[in-house]
């Protein structure tokens, strides 16, 4: 491992293990394909992505890591020391013309950045690494507890999975939880939905989990209501599936 002074406020925390490197190469299903990866950290990763790749452009917060990274000199990457979510998507986005993007994030960039990208319709696939309560809501299906905007609006881009979970003690500085590592296929087979009607409509419904959906539609959505069944009106709305929330939006 590099020397290093980690900062906190970055959320760094860098994969040691060879074995594990590869396996979250092989999960994104990089070969040949274009990608984007967000936090080089050490380059433990990017090294891996470099080799199986078409091509890598690859994010960097931290200046005191460019040195190093440089130093690399890898033949496929190109490095940007810059903040990712500060800069518009069609810069980031002007030399690809479809990409995977792969990512170790801090769990304060998480929303945030899925959000930023998900929408994106050069966006093949995302693997991420996140802590493993993310990925459980991440990936959580109606009735359960993890269930709510995250794992609704994952589901509307596409399939999301946790493919591996990865222990804390794989990580340097280790970090107090466990993460793991979740890939999410684009497929937007909701074309005929506008996005950000559909994305204001399950906040709003999310808005007060233990409320009834009649409850949480009553601010904003007060003229959907009487569209809808006095059944379902009545339930709350973690037991709808996307399904569900796809007909009451139809409806609006």
């Amino acid at each position: 491992m590099i020397e290093h002074n980690f900062k906190k406020k970055f959320g760094q925390n860098f994969i040691t293990d060879k074995n594990l490197l590869s396996a979250i190469a092989n999960d994104a299903q990089i070969e040949n394909c274009q990608v984007l990866e967000i936090g080089a950290g050490a380059g433990t990763l990017t090294q891996v992505l470099n080799d199986r790749a078409e091509f890598v452009h690859s994010y960097e917060i931290d200046l005191d890591l460019k040195e190093h990274l440089l130093s690399l000199k890898l033949n496929k990457t190109k490095f940007f020391f810059e903040d990712i979510m500060k800069l518009p998507l069609e810069k980031i986005e002007s030399d690809f013309s479809h990409y995977k993007l792969v990512a170790n994030l801090p769990y304060y960039i998480t929303s945030p950045l899925i959000f930023k990208f998900i929408k994106s319709h050069k966006l093949d696939s995302m693997t991420i690494m996140v802590q493993k309560e993310v990925a459980q809501r991440l990936c959580a299906k109606e009735k359960s507890k993890d269930y709510g905007l995250l794992s609704i609006m994952t589901a509307f881009y596409g399939e999301s999975n946790i493919t591996r979970i990865v222990g804390k003690d794989n990580f340097y500085p280790k970090p107090k939880v466990d993460s793991a590592v979740v890939n999410i296929k684009i497929d937007r087979k909701y074309r005929d939905v506008d996005e950000d009607k559909f994305y204001d409509l399950v906040q709003n419904l999310f808005s007060m989990r233990r409320k009834t959906i009649r409850n949480n539609l009553a601010k904003n959505y007060k003229f959907l209501i009487a569209k809808l069944d006095e059944d379902l009106l009545s339930k709350r709305s973690e037991q709808l599936s996307l399904a569900q929330i796809i007909d009451i939006y139809k409806k609006m």
